[in-house]
Order: structure tokens, then C-alpha cells, then sequence
């Protein structure tokens, strides 16, 4: 996977994307792989496990096989935490031995640490803020200056968390979607916005890529890739809108 280096000479940056509660990474994986694939072609993903395993049932079994994974753990009201500062100093480590990162796409549970460079990007899918009050004063002082996109549910649990997650960040796209606390299928019009959005960062990073971001731009793949629904997907969507519910997600983005 490519690194910082590869990311300064005009080749792929680098995203770290961390799953969902008493998940996994392949399984975040399998999910994000459902999007067009032109969003994130320019981009290496790397989908780590949580460092404990999932300590209750997951609302994932019969729909992905285990192992299932957590990153830590939480009161009913998500403002107390056990063992995040064992999960900050993992991701601490893994950081520095698999990045730097150029992004960050999370969902559910997920953290970037202010030890790391500034971020290029964030993506927030079911987001929301920490409701530690000693988090907030430091986390959310000031406005969060990174190129953000946050994914919000009509029928997630956690809509109204995640449109203050929202507000934490200075001009975030938000693409809302008709499903609830799961990462969505996305339409043709979510596409486009998503990919406009990548592209625009890639500018920005290395002009030296315009023609192939022009490819991406003027419809390299057109279309949406739709792949045949089955009954698997039918159960696994039906899962993830209900998942979660004693979850919450604490994404923090390093500040530019």
C-alpha cells in the first residue's frame, strides 16, 4: 500500500478506514466494495481489526463470518469509556508502523489521533461527537478545518448526532440517504456527489494527476455499478438498520 511518499509524487493517497462495533475490517470492506468503484480508485484503503474482540453478541452473525471485533467500550449514555486510551495508544502504534494516512472513513466506533500529520480528508458514516465534556472543550473548541463527508440516515438512530457531527467541520458534504444505521448502497446522484468530492481532493494534492482525475470527471465509469440484489443482502441491510443501537461513534479529526 502506498505511503506518504507515494501520495507527494502523485500516486495514491492513503486511507485508513476503521469498522463498525463487533465488526471486523473485511467486513467493512465488503460493504464499502458495494460503492462505484471510480470513488476511491485513487486511494489505498486499509481496513485494520478493533484491538479487543467483541465482547457480546454481534449483529452481524449469520450475515459475515467471525471473528468480530471492538475498539472499546462504553456506557448506555456514550459518555464514559473504558479502555479508549488503550485503543488511542494501538492506533498510535499501528499509525506509525503502516502510514502516515492521508484520510480517515470510519463507521460506528473510530478515532483519529492528534499525534498524526494533518489529515486530507474524513469520512463520517453514521457519525457522532464525543458527549464527554472533557473531550468536547478539546475536540470541538474550534472548527475542524478538513475536507469532510458525512453519510446521514433517515432512519438512523443516530441522524441527529450526526448532523452536529456535521457542524464540527468547516464546509462538510453531507449525502443523506432513505436507510438507517448501516454504510447505504449508494444512488447515482450520491455517487457523483462522493466522487466530485474525491476528485476535488486529488486536485488539490498533486495537479500533476488533471488528466486522469478529467477521465474520472467526465465519466470513466458512467454509471452506477448495481449489483444483483439477493436475499443475503436483503437480511444484511435489514441487520445493519438495526445494528448499533448501544453503539456510538466518537470520530475525532486531526485539525489541519
Amino acid at each position: 500500500m502506498g505511503g506518504q511518499k507515494e501520495s507527494n509524487n502523485g500516486k495514491k493517497l492513503k486511507l485508513l478506514c476503521l469498522h463498525g462495533f463487533r465488526t471486523s475490517g473485511k467486513f467493512l470492506q465488503k460493504q464499502i466494495s458495494k460503492w462505484d468503484p471510480s470513488i476511491f480508485a485513487h486511494f489505498d484503503m486499509d481496513f485494520p481489526d478493533g484491538i479487543f474482540p467483541a465482547g457480546g453478541k454481534s449483529d452481524i452473525e449469520g450475515i459475515f463470518p467471525p471473528p468480530y471485533f471492538e475498539w472499546f467500550q462504553f456506557n448506555k449514555e456514550f459518555t464514559e469509556y473504558t479502555n479508549l486510551e488503550e485503543c488511542v495508544s494501538y492506533l498510535t502504534e499501528y499509525i506509525t508502523s503502516n502510514g502516515p494516512f492521508d484520510g480517515l472513513l470510519g463507521f460506528s466506533q473510530g478515532k483519529v489521533l492528534k499525534e498524526h500529520p494533518p489529515m486530507k480528508l474524513f469520512v463520517s458514516i453514521s457519525g457522532s461527537k464525543f458527549r464527554d465534556p472533557s473531550i468536547c472543550e478539546v475536540a470541538y473548541k474550534d472548527t475542524i478545518n478538513v475536507k469532510s463527508a458525512h453519510f446521514i440516515g433517515a432512519k438512523d438512530w443516530l441522524k441527529l448526532p450526526s448532523e452536529e457531527l456535521a457542524t464540527a467541520f468547516h464546509n462538510p458534504l453531507i449525502i443523506r440517504h432513505p436507510q438507517g444505521h448501516t454504510v447505504p448502497r449508494l444512488d447515482e446522484a450520491a455517487t457523483e456527489q462522493l466522487r466530485g468530492w474525491t476528485v476535488d481532493i486529488l486536485r488539490c494534492n498533486n495537479c500533476g494527476l488533471n488528466n486522469n482525475y478529467d477521465e474520472m470527471e467526465n465519466g470513466l465509469i458512467e454509471n452506477v455499478q448495481k449489483e444483483p440484489r439477493t436475499e443475503n443482502d436483503s437480511k444484511e441491510e435489514m441487520i445493519n438498520a438495526n445494528a448499533g443501537k448501544t453503539e456510538v461513534e466518537v470520530l475525532d479529526a486531526a485539525k489541519a
